[in-house]
């Protein structure tokens, strides 16, 4: 493959990567939004448990791959000392809440595109240019503001990352290397009790499968991002999934093709939507949907534009945060991941009860 230049040996494996998780997404029904929406209202865990699967596999697979020196975690975005911990926050609740009200996440929109959603185009297309307004356009200039009057330097606290083991090794006095296994294990240990003390999951082949593949992948990205990918003339920087960013990276590439270059994330992209066109079309599921009224067209465009300006300042959505980032062990992630949670259950309740207000009461009323 040395003809190749390593952005297309990149981009050609991230591909061939993102079908399989468009094809595992489609399959298993993996989905954030519905995952919570059956917490609401449902009171069913399965397919929390199935992300947090995801999550923990991505967790044991990305740690491996750094202990074995394969990959450094601390050259990804989620382990800078840029703290940017308000970004997480209010760019969390904002995906959460705009994904309750555009049918669901980045990804599940992309999976959906592929069984044949037009309103999932739509969705993606807004996503992405708001995404890509707030990384180099007009809303940029708010992101930047924030980042300035809130990020912390973590190095002044002469703390190497915003990682989680490198907090808990500041606190004792160690090397987070020397710590980052029995962390790990401990941390691996919780979630999988969590995840598999429910006999309705363990006997779910559905959700094993779809939370172990895809937590899988994510480990799969950094490893051919960093090491397939790795060329000391043309260093690529370590990435693995994650969907809004790269959407509106996506749109400028189809616009720009002749003086752009493809990436894993653009890729990935591609991928999933062919993934899921693929499995839709042999189960016989591809289905032309659009939009139902003008409200409900309305609806997706707000949830559509609240993804892609949150999903920037989160640095990431419930793949890029959720798993991707959950999956380095970083402080950012964990509370990007939270935030995106509460704001998908204020915005399920608010379709549920019409007003803001309402849907925060009903929501800490709750049992």
């Amino acid at each position: 493959m040395d003809e190749f230049p390593v952005t297309t040996i990149v981009a050609a494996t991230g591909f061939l990567a993102g079908i399989v998780f468009g094809g595992v997404a489609n399959k298993t029904n993996f989905c954030t939004m519905g995952a919570l929406s059956d917490i609401v209202f449902m009171e069913d865990y399965t397919r929390f448990r199935s992300w947090m699967l995801a999550m923990t596999v991505a967790i044991i697979g990305s740690q491996a791959l750094h202990v074995m020196g394969m990959v450094d975690l601390y050259t990804t975005i989620y382990q800078t000392t840029n703290f940017g911990w308000l970004g997480a926050i209010i760019g969390g609740l904002m995906f959460g809440f705009g994904m309750s009200m555009a049918g669901g996440c980045a990804n599940k929109n992309l999976v959906r595109i592929g069984g044949g959603n037009l309103k999932s185009i739509v969705v993606v297309l807004v996503m992405g240019i708001f995404a890509y307004m707030t990384l180099r356009g007009l809303v940029g200039m708010a992101r930047v503001e924030l980042e300035a009057i809130s990020n912390v330097d973590l190095s002044e606290m002469e703390l190497a990352s915003q990682g989680i083991i490198d907090m808990i090794a500041s606190i004792g006095g160690s090397d987070p290397e020397a710590i980052r296994v029995s962390v790990t294990t401990v941390i691996v240990l919780g979630l999988l009790f969590y995840i598999f003390k429910d006999d309705e999951f363990r006997s779910s082949g559905n959700a094993i499968l779809g939370g172990t593949i895809i937590g899988l992948l994510v480990p799969l990205g950094w490893w051919l991002t960093g090491v397939l990918g790795f060329d000391d003339f043309e260093p690529l920087p370590l990435f693995s999934f994650t969907f809004v960013a790269p959407a509106g990276e996506s749109i400028q590439y189809l616009m720009t093709f002749t003086g752009s270059t493809i990436n894993f994330g653009i890729a990935t992209v591609g991928g999933v939507i062919v993934g899921s066109f693929l499995v839709a079309l042999t189960s016989n599921t591809f289905r032309i949907e659009s939009f139902s009224d003008g409200s409900d067209m309305a609806r997706h465009l707000v949830g559509a534009t609240i993804m892609g300006i949150g999903g920037v300042l989160a640095l990431g959505c419930t793949v890029g945060q959720g798993i991707t980032g959950m999956s380095t062990l970083a402080m950012g992630s964990l509370i990007a991941l939270v935030s995106i949670i509460i704001g998908g259950l204020i915005g399920l309740k608010y379709l549920e009860e019409g007003t803001l207000g309402g849907a925060i009461k009903a929501l800490l009323s709750s049992d």
